[in-house]
């Protein structure tokens, strides 16, 4: 089974909890994990900003965050974290909705629970690739400029 704890610590965009995990679940699931516990939290800049600065030595906000505690043949534990104020502002220069522009950021976050990079060109297109494939599948139409 996986579960997926949703928190929603910012009150600048709404959030689709329901859509939300369903995007997980389907990363994880097609990347054969069965059984999870996956902690979403939808944050404010400055909430971003100290986790990134924490974890990643960036004193910035960002997009999304990815933590994987646990992987085994049995169970994955991760967590994900996803900046809603970055998504009201990066949604217009892709010609989509903040809210569309979020979900893309859980997908690219369960993405890396699962193995998937975008330290490299070529992991970056693949990441794109399979990010694409799960808006378009989650009925959603790509972005217009890349990442």
């Amino acid at each position: 089974m996986i579960h997926v704890e949703l928190a929603n610590l910012q009150d600048v965009l709404p959030v689709n909890s329901r859509l939300f995990r369903r995007a997980v679940r389907m990363v994880l699931r097609d990347a054969g994990v069965l059984d999870a516990i996956v902690s979403l939290a939808v944050v404010d800049d400055t909430t971003m900003r100290r986790l990134h600065r924490r974890y990643l030595g960036e004193d910035s906000a960002t997009d999304v965050l990815s933590f994987l505690l646990e992987k085994d043949q049995q169970m994955l534990e991760g967590e994900i974290v996803v900046g809603a104020e970055t998504a009201c502002r990066q949604a217009p220069h892709f010609g989509w909705t903040p809210a569309e522009e979020l979900l893309l950021y859980v997908i690219h976050g369960a993405l890396h629970l699962v193995g998937y990079e975008d330290r490299t060109p070529r992991a970056r297109a693949l990441m794109h690739r399979r990010q694409t494939e799960y808006l378009a599948r989650l009925g959603l139409r790509p972005p217009v400029k890349g990442e």
